[in-house]
């Protein structure tokens, strides 16, 4: 008897028997409260309500630069902040103009676009690292649009200055369009719209529009004539049209480009080698925009070697215009994508630095910034920004303080336009096109994602893949929401196959773990314990759940709690309830990976609770998440289907209470007997 405890049970068996709570029990144990649901005029109130502490709140909210400039320290952040500032607006300049060439539009409306987004991100943003303004890949999706007003302009003879002129016009009522959506969304809330747009859809996409870039530089770089190509693999029939001019290159082009290239690739290798030596990393693109200049003044280039050049750069800001809109209809998805990806990557780059400065960045509050700088921008002739990856590493090896330096580079950049802009009339487009080049090495090297991808997730990798290839071959608008509608196939597809698992008890402790992964993790007799890894939806419900019904099955063959009957007096005296006597195995249901189930799901969920009775199998959910529980009980399936007491707050109480209610062994029931 020395075996047996005073509740008739093996110690054996009391490893597993303490207190097992179901989930009414808990609520009372735990003092549960329940939430009140406030009805939607209940809700509007409670926003509308205004008092003085709130109004505060709002406005700093609103307005982030009233929450720092007070306390901002002259003396402890003024030095680094105008450094930075003055080093930023300095790289403002070259790629502002590369960028405006990007984009189809005359190089001075780059320089707009690095001057008035400034200021409205210093008053409006929230991250302190940040270089808001124009942006290499957001400048290509505007080409894109921008090259069809070329194509129409050589149907019918118009001057070049009206094709221009009409590309500006494209231009700015896309970057418009493009705030006003993203304004939009951040009324609607809808600050996380882009946790769509996965990393491997964004970094395969911009690999591609890096490519694409570069390959619509060589007849700049090489002096080839090359006509702009739109619609299906523009990409391709631009090299096509480079290889078949190669005899027509232009000697003073390819010369310029050649040493350019020299001098900053050479100049980037020595800051790389030299960073930990020099306190600010050398502008070699400034050098070569004037040592360019100079000697294209100097030797004539335009006019003796046909090298082409910038061109007139009025003095003077823009005056501010309220867009057509003409063509709003023509223009909302090229607008659409502009604004997800420039928030996309705005997004990515302030949590970089914010987690690496320990600082906080508001997703929303910038997507409000953004949508502003691009709105307002489009009033003064700017085209869509966003944050340019280099010009934000560049403050933050200087070691910027605040939002204080996006003004300072505004200031330069004003001068810029004021006093000096007419110096660069003569610079050659050559030296442009090879520092947009140059720079895109960072966004050619993600190839190598490749590599990575093939080890941890293939399926990643397919994205990658596909976004790349639908980017190169479709529009740079129509490649984006192509990769980004296979990624959401993946997703369904993850979640379709989904599948359950069987937990065993690892010996010693409340842990249950998959037994095909664990040796030491055994089921417990007569209990099938199962978890399922994902959301159950319309999509995978009768997989998951005919895959429950055929483990059950087999459960109950393979893992049965090993009744006997026997008229035994002494069994007499344990006799199980009605209940017990009914049911001979149980089913626990492990849902704390489960984080919604549509109507399908829970129907089923009901179907599978009566054909299991039948059966003699009892179930039970354990860990059920709050929102998934409300569900049930709103769909009537609790308490129609399941009481509440085969609810429980983890699978070791579910088990605990299958264990009481199953019916024992004759050896336990008849432990004098098991002795002898």
């Amino acid at each position: 008897m020395d075996s047996v405890d005073r509740n008739g049970l093996p110690h054996y068996r009391q490893s597993y028997l303490a207190v097992a709570l179901d989930e009414a029990q808990l609520d009372v144990l735990g003092q549960r409260v329940e939430k009140k649901s406030l009805s939607f005029l209940e809700r509007v109130k409670a926003q509308c309500w205004c008092s003085g502490p709130r109004l505060k709140s709002f406005l700093l909210g609103f307005l982030p630069v009233l929450s720092w400039l007070p306390r901002y320290s002259i003396k402890e952040n003024a030095i680094r902040d105008v450094v930075s500032g003055v080093s930023v607006g300095i790289m403002h300049l070259p790629q502002g103009m590369a960028n405006a060439m990007l984009a189809g539009v005359p190089p001075v409306f780059g320089l707009y676009t690095s001057l008035y987004p400034l200021i409205i991100y210093f008053i409006f943003g929230t991250s302190r690292h940040l270089s808001i303004g124009t942006f290499a890949v957001l400048a290509i999706m505007i080409g894109s649009v921008t090259a069809n007003v070329e194509l129409l302009g050589n149907g019918i003879e118009e001057s070049q200055v009206d094709v221009e002129a009409a590309k500006v016009n494209v231009a700015v009522q896309l970057t418009f369009l493009c705030g006003l959506i993203q304004l939009l969304l951040y009324l609607l809330r809808g600050g996380g719209v882009c946790r769509w747009l996965s990393d491997p859809v964004i970094r395969g996409y911009t690999t591609a529009a890096g490519l694409h870039v570069i390959a619509l530089q060589l007849p700049l770089i090489t002096g080839i004539p090359a006509q702009r190509h739109t619609g299906l693999l523009a990409s391709a029939w631009t090299l096509k049209d480079v290889l078949y001019g190669v005899t027509s290159a232009v000697p003073g082009a390819l010369l310029v480009s050649v040493v350019s290239m020299v001098i900053l690739i050479g100049g980037k290798i020595l800051n790389e080698r030299f960073k930990n030596k020099l306190p600010v990393a050398i502008p070699w693109e400034l050098i070569l925009i004037v040592l360019g200049t100079i000697v294209s003044v100097q030797m004539d280039l335009a006019g003796q070697h046909r090298v082409q050049v910038v061109g007139h750069i009025p003095s003077g800001l823009s005056s501010p215009v309220l867009p057509s809109l003409s063509q709003a209809r023509e223009l909302f998805i090229p607008a659409l994508s502009t604004a997800l990806v420039g928030f996309s990557f705005l997004t990515a780059m302030g949590s970089v630095f914010a987690h690496k400065h320990g600082y906080r960045v508001d997703s929303s509050q910038d997507l409000l910034a953004l949508g502003l700088c691009n709105t307002i921008g489009g009033l003064f002739q700017c085209f869509a920004v966003s944050c340019s990856f280099s010009r934000s590493m560049v403050q933050d090896s200087i070691g910027v303080k605040s939002q204080m330096a996006g003004l300072v580079s505004a200031l330069v950049i004003l001068t810029i336009l004021l006093k000096i802009g007419h110096f660069f009339e003569q610079l050659p487009k050559a030296v442009l096109a090879v520092i947009i080049a140059v720079n895109l090495q960072g966004i050619v090297a993600q190839i190598k994602d490749v590599c990575v991808l093939w080890k941890s997730d293939r399926l990643d990798l397919l994205v990658w893949v596909t976004s790349l290839i639908s980017t190169l071959v479709f529009n740079l608008d129509l490649g984006l929401a192509v990769a980004a509608v296979f990624s959401l196939l993946t997703f369904i597809y993850r979640t379709q196959h989904s599948s359950t698992v069987v937990l065993g008890r690892i010996p010693g402790t409340d842990c249950y773990k998959d037994v095909g992964l664990y040796t030491e993790a055994k089921q417990v007799p007569g209990v099938t314990i199962l978890s399922c890894s994902s959301p159950i939806y319309f999509a995978n419900s009768e997989l998951v759940f005919t895959e429950i019904r055929e483990t059950v099955s087999r459960g109950q063959t393979e893992n049965p709690a090993g009744v006997h009957t026997s008229s035994s007096s002494s069994s007499s005296s344990y006799s199980s309830s009605a209940e017990t006597l009914k049911h001979t195995h149980c089913l626990v249901l492990d849902l704390s990976s489960v984080n919604f189930m549509d109507s399908v799901a829970m129907t089923a969920l009901c179907k599978v609770v009566e054909n299991l009775g039948i059966q003699g199998v009892s179930m039970f959910l354990a860990s059920c998440p709050e929102r998934v529980l409300s569900q049930l009980q709103t769909q009537s399936c609790i308490p129609d289907s399941l009481p509440s007491s085969c609810l429980f707050p983890s699978v070791h109480h579910a088990v605990q209470h299958c264990l009481r209610i199953l019916p024992r062994p004759l050896e336990e029931i008849n432990p004098e007997a098991s002795e002898c």
